[in-house]
């Protein structure tokens, strides 16, 4: 059985897909280790998540875009390990606020939807 495209007999060998919201989430998560450009961000989400996060660029920088524009990341070019120039992004004090607010929010929804989940009776 499946459900858009999700295969419900058992767990799945493909990318998870993000809940709407999640992805600036994790990024600032990313940042608050350190300044990191796209590819670095990238590489640590999967890293992080065992490979079962996959992360579209379009979809990284639209997060960032979002991010910076709300405040919550700085942006400056830098050259990377390898001397290619890139964007490193920052975590800015209002930034790491609100990942400690969004990660607060988000472990009491999952750990309600986990409730809801595990109940066996009615």
């Amino acid at each position: 059985m499946s459900v858009r495209g999700v295969d419900m007999e058992g767990p799945s060998k493909e990318s998870l897909p993000l809940l709407k919201g999640t992805l600036d989430l994790l990024v600032l998560k990313s940042l608050s280790w350190g300044p990191r450009h796209g590819y670095g961000i990238v590489s640590w989400l999967e890293r992080h998540s065992g490979g079962s996060l996959g992360v579209a660029d379009s979809a990284l920088y639209q997060s960032l875009h979002r991010l910076e524009g709300r405040r919550l990341v700085a942006a400056e070019w830098g050259r990377t390990e390898t001397n290619r120039r890139a964007r490193f992004y920052t975590l800015t004090p209002r930034g790491e606020a609100a990942l400690e607010a969004d990660a607060a929010t988000w472990a009491r929804y999952v750990e309600s939807v986990g409730g809801i989940l595990a109940r066996e009776t009615p």
